[in-house]
């Protein structure tokens, strides 16, 4: 999966130290881009990029075809939640809440650096 992103910092912090991915390799200047990245998470990579020089990405639309969101599962939905609230991340709240129950247990989503959607789920119920 590639994610492009106008804040290449705050995404690579984000999926490094608060999601755990692995930098596997950072390739500065890469075909008119800042940067070109890989990050792993067990057997899951991701490709992070800027957009080319002077090319400003567009916000995602949650509304479209293709990728809408990328599903994690964790040990500790609630403590990940609170971890996320106290460093100032945006949720999607349903029916006024950040976590909510669906089958075989709970999720919320919550808004990377780039706007990327990241569902966070357990299966240990609410």
């Amino acid at each position: 999966m590639c994610i492009q992103t106008n804040h290449y910092e705050k995404s690579l912090n984000f999926y490094k130290e608060l999601l755990g991915f692995e930098l596997i390799s950072e390739c500065p200047n890469f075909h008119n881009r800042n940067f070109n990245s890989w990050l792993r998470l067990g057997e899951f990579y991701i490709e992070l990029q800027t957009g080319k020089a002077g090319e400003s990405l567009g916000n995602l639309n949650p509304n479209t075809q293709g990728i809408v969101h990328l599903c994690l599962w964790v040990e500790d939905l609630v403590n990940e939640v609170k971890k996320f609230k106290q460093l100032g991340f945006g949720f999607i709240l349903k029916d006024g809440q950040e976590i909510y129950h669906v089958e075989n247990g709970g999720l919320c989503k919550l808004i990377a650096p780039e706007g990327t959607i990241i569902e966070l789920r357990d299966n240990r119920g609410i």
